[in-house]
């Protein structure tokens, strides 16, 4: 492993890591920025996107040596004082850890045709914020769901704290982005899913559902919830609470609901 030491905040090899918070808030041209080492290990071993380069602060590099030695000889790691990382970012970054992957993303059929006979699909709609979105990849990956299915009006699993809050699941978890959110049961029934909708109006319960080969859920925004279309076309779902109580954040039902299906199909452990 070569390692570029830099010490000119400046020096334009680091200008995918400029000005980390204003960049993302308009994008990276396809790229996104890794946090942390937890979530640089996930970005390494799942290998789903390519590593653009990594960024580290001069005092993590020892402890990094052995995940870094395995990276290509093409992926250049800079190592810079933690003050010259800081400006470079324009903040203190304490992890002193990053890295500038690039985004590759197939479409939502050629990800549905890739599953098994028997999976587990997530789909997402109207879903607006990182800190949701990060915790419903995490408890995607954490209860065996196949793929993430995302409509147009979702925010960016790949935005850099949607990353962190995952715990690098969105780096893990294949996902797409269809162009119809209102056609995404449509979808998935084409393809032999049976489509399950949370909604506190659900004409099932969770513990009445039972195991299915191809079962895909579908979470919306807290509020609005799921298109009346969406719901028309789906087996919907609600969760049962105490009276006078109908609703949780969206993250949250999702681990609910997960746990349940995970359950059903044999994929948590005893």
């Amino acid at each position: 492993m070569g390692v570029i030491r830099v010490e000119d905040p400046g020096d334009p090899r680091l200008v995918d890591y400029l000005s980390v918070r204003e960049r993302d808030l308009v994008g990276r041209d396809g790229r996104f920025v890794a946090e942390g080492v937890v979530v640089l290990e996930k970005l390494i071993a799942a290998g789903r996107h390519p590593l653009r380069s990594v960024l580290l602060a001069q005092k993590r590099l020892a402890a990094l040596a052995p995940l870094l030695a395995g990276l290509p000889v093409e992926v250049p790691v800079y190592a810079a004082d933690q003050a010259v990382m800081d400006a470079v970012v324009g903040f203190h970054i304490h992890r002193g850890v990053l890295a500038v992957g690039e985004r590759a993303e197939p479409s939502a059929e050629a990800l549905l045709d890739g599953l098994p006979e028997a999976a587990l699909v997530v789909g997402l709609m109207g879903i607006a914020n990182h800190d949701n979105m990060g915790g419903l990849f995490r408890n995607a990956a954490a209860f065996g769901a196949d793929a993430v299915l995302i409509g147009p009006d979702c925010c960016d699993p790949l935005y850099r704290k949607a990353i962190r809050v995952s715990v690098g699941a969105a780096l893990t978890v294949p996902f797409a982005t269809v162009a119809d959110g209102q056609g995404l049961a449509g979808l998935l029934a084409g393809r032999g899913f049976e489509v399950l909708a949370l909604s506190p109006a659900g004409q099932a319960g969770l513990g009445e559902l039972a195991w299915s080969p191809r079962q895909a859920v579908l979470f919306g925004a807290e509020g609005p919830g799921l298109p009346a279309a969406v719901l028309a076309r789906s087996r919907t779902v609600r969760i049962p609470m105490a009276a006078g109580f109908d609703s949780l954040n969206v993250a949250t039902t999702s681990g609910i609901v997960l746990c349940r299906l995970a359950e059903l199909r044999g994929k948590t452990a005893a």
